[in-house]
């Protein structure tokens, strides 16, 4: 097994455990920011390995993928369709992350988060979702895959996002 799958893994095992052990012996939990970017950097260095199994551990089963583009609301089981073919031929998707801010709801449960991505195929995109902390793990409830758009180009990808959709249907 590969090293950063081992590790990817671990990372699944480790966290939840020290933070069991933490509480147990009246210590302090693992910082819940540092947690929460730990597990988007495993599952974007999962998508990068195609592993599957990893990638898919992160979601919550009530999870949401939002693709670029407008049709693309993926449930995690329909998500899970459409990429394995990709992964199980080994053809993942990387995305480095840059310039994270995490921040967390009052309760420490919930954390949102976004997050420039450099990607060879997209450029600069943004990432941005939902963490919820089930039992004593942290899982994507939601991610959002944009590409930001310089204000001064808005105008003509728009015009040619207009002018490759289809038209409306005629009004009853």
């Amino acid at each position: 097994m590969p090293t950063r799958r081992i590790l990817a893994l671990a990372l699944l095992i480790a966290l939840p455990l020290a933070a069991g052990a933490a509480a147990e012996s009246g210590g302090e939990l693992p910082d819940p920011a540092a947690a929460v970017a730990a597990v988007l950097d495993a599952f974007h260095d999962a998508a990068a390995r195609a592993d599957e199994p990893v990638y898919f551990a992160l979601l919550a089963d009530s999870a949401v993928f939002l693709g670029t583009d407008a049709g693309e609301r993926w449930p995690k089981e329909a998500f899970l369709a459409f990429a394995r073919p990709h992964f199980a031929a080994g053809r993942g998707w990387r995305f480095v992350p840059r310039d994270r801010h995490v921040a967390l709801a009052a309760d420490g449960r919930v954390a949102w988060f976004d997050e420039l991505l450099d990607s060879e195929s997209y450029g600069e995109c943004r990432g941005t979702g939902v963490l919820e902390r089930i039992g004593e793990r942290w899982l994507i409830q939601q991610y959002h895959l944009t590409i930001p758009i310089p204000n001064e180009l808005a105008r003509e990808v728009v015009g040619r996002i207009r002018a490759g959709a289809e038209p409306a249907p005629p009004a009853p």
